[in-house]
């Protein structure tokens, strides 16, 4: 017994200083610190709660019919800083790009209607479509998840200086400034792209929307992020083909060893150029796929791990 106690001992000693440390006891003895203050000049525009809670105006009584809003997805691929407020464009056409959900910029597509005294001749909240003596209002899902392409468009063509007042009225508000509504939840749609991999082997890149509005987001992001010397680059952008060529460091070439490299004619690793092309399905089905331009092999797997990098700036 007196052995028994002192393993006891020696154990319990262990379990708060050494190799079992009990952080129950740290639990215990947690004290809460001042919260976290950022800086004065900072621009609010760039930050966004991490997991934002909408809220709600009157009771929300729970029925069949009711579906709670899903919650905002962390996006991951790029860690490119951006904008609340975003440009895009391909050829004449031209629209906004606003970091938030159709339910959360659906609302304050109607205020900007307010504001602006604009006559509305009618409202589609499932289609988030506002008819206005001055033009067409809209707001759809974004390519991105947590994104909203918001056009202002007149006969069938954007209209500049309407464009301009939207993005000025978007870029005085936050992301979480206003509450999703539930008939803008309608509007939002969930799983967007998909990869594939064909009968023949070849790995492609399903994505449910046109092809015009994949060219311009992909462009963008390739623009922000392709931009590593001898790893990633964008060579060149083709609006008219829909296509990019890239230069790019494969997981193949990565993963080569030593004695690979030695035996190799190649003393180095060296990155290998690839064009990256959209091809139209339909009317909303485009396909992406990975075309080797170089001499360099390139292999089912560097296919789909390039395909799975750029898929991921697009969700």
């Amino acid at each position: 017994m007196p052995l028994v106690a002192v393993i006891a001992l020696a154990t319990a000693g262990c379990a708060r200083d050494g190799f079992y440390d009990d952080r129950n006891i740290d639990y215990v003895e947690a004290r809460r610190s001042a919260p976290l203050a950022l800086p004065e000049g900072r621009n609010v525009q760039r930050y966004r709660d991490a997991m934002p809670v909408p809220e709600a105006s009157g009771t929300l009584r729970p029925s069949d019919r009711f579906d709670a809003p899903s919650p905002e997805r962390m996006v991951s691929g790029s860690t490119v800083e951006r904008d609340y407020v975003e440009r895009r464009e391909i050829g004449s056409d031209r629209w906004l790009v606003i970091g938030a959900d159709p339910g959360v910029v659906w609302p304050q597509l109607q205020d900007f209607a307010r504001a602006r005294g604009l006559q509305v001749q009618g409202s589609d909240d499932a289609r988030g479509i506002l008819e206005t003596d001055q033009g067409r209002l809209s707001v759809r899902q974004g390519l991105r998840a947590g994104d909203s392409e918001v056009r202002c468009d007149q006969s069938g063509r954007p209209v500049a200086a309407c464009l301009d007042a939207l993005e000025q009225h978007f870029s005085a508000r936050s992301a979480t400034a206003s509450a999703a509504s539930l008939a803008g939840q309608q509007i939002a749609e969930e799983d967007r792209l998909s990869l594939e991999q064909r009968s023949d082997g070849e790995w492609v890149v399903q994505i449910p929307l046109d092809i015009d509005r994949v060219w311009a987001e992909l462009n963008h992001q390739l623009e922000a992020d392709f931009t590593v010397e001898e790893r990633r680059e964008l060579l060149e952008q083709n609006p008219q083909q829909h296509d990019f060529l890239i230069s790019y460091m494969t997981v193949s070439e990565r993963g080569r060893g030593m004695v690979q490299i030695i035996m190799s004619p190649d003393v180095r690793q060296m990155p290998q150029e690839i064009r990256l092309v959209l091809e139209s399905a339909g009317p909303e089905r485009t396909v992406l796929r990975a075309i080797n331009e170089s001499e360099r092999r390139f292999t089912e797997e560097d296919a789909r791990e390039l395909l799975e990098r750029v898929a991921g700036l697009l969700r």
